[in-house]
C-alpha cells in the first residue's frame, strides 16, 4: 500500500473523553497544538466516549476535508485495554461508512524518550510556581490545586482536596 501524500492524510488525536468539559477543551488545544507541529493537512481531536466529537464524528470530518487515509494516535500515556480493543473497534466501525479509505491507529504515547523531558519540565515548573517565580500552568490556572502541603496541615483545615 502507497502512502499517500501528507496534506491528504487526516490525524485523530483521540482521548477518552470527559464529564468535566475543561478535559475535552485540552484535547482540543493538543490537537490545536499538534496541527501547529504536523505536516499533515487534516488533523481533528475525538473521544473515545462520553463527550463530542466522537471516533466517528472525527473520521467523518476527515473524508470530508480530502483525507485518504486516517491515522488515529491515542492520546495517551500506557498501552491497556483502549488501545488494544475499544479505539481500533471504534475505528473500525467508524471506517465503515468510508470503505475505500485505509486506516491506522498508531501507539499511545508509552515510553516516549520525551516523556521524560515533559515530566522534568512540568515538576520544574509547579516547583518554579511554588516558589513565586512563576504563575500556575495551564492546567492549574484558577484552580489552586498548585501548592504544597502536608497531611497534617490538610487534617487540620478539613482539605480534602489531593
Amino acid at each position: 500500500m502507497t502512502t499517500p501524500p501528507p496534506s491528504q492524510i487526516g490525524l485523530i488525536v483521540v482521548d477518552h473523553g470527559s464529564r468535566r468539559e475543561a478535559s475535552n477543551e485540552m484535547l482540543e488545544r493538543i490537537a490545536e497544538m499538534v496541527a501547529e507541529v504536523v505536516d499533515y493537512g487534516i488533523v481533528e481531536p475525538a473521544h473515545m466516549e462520553i463527550a463530542e466529537p466522537s471516533i466517528q464524528t472525527a473520521f467523518d470530518r476527515c473524508v470530508a476535508r480530502g483525507a485518504r487515509m486516517v491515522v488515529v494516535s491515542p492520546y495517551f500515556l500506557a498501552p491497556g485495554k483502549h488501545w488494544n480493543v475499544d479505539i481500533p473497534e471504534l475505528t473500525e466501525e467508524a471506517a465503515r461508512r468510508h470503505p475505500e479509505v485505509p486506516f491506522l491507529v498508531a501507539s499511545p504515547i508509552g515510553l516516549h524518550p520525551m516523556m521524560a523531558e515533559v515530566v522534568a519540565s512540568r515538576v520544574a515548573h509547579c516547583l518554579s510556581h511554588v516558589e513565586g517565580e512563576a504563575s500556575e500552568c495551564e492546567s492549574c490556572a484558577g484552580t489552586g490545586r498548585c501548592r504544597v502541603r502536608t497531611a497534617a496541615s490538610m487534617a487540620a483545615s478539613g482539605d480534602t482536596q489531593a
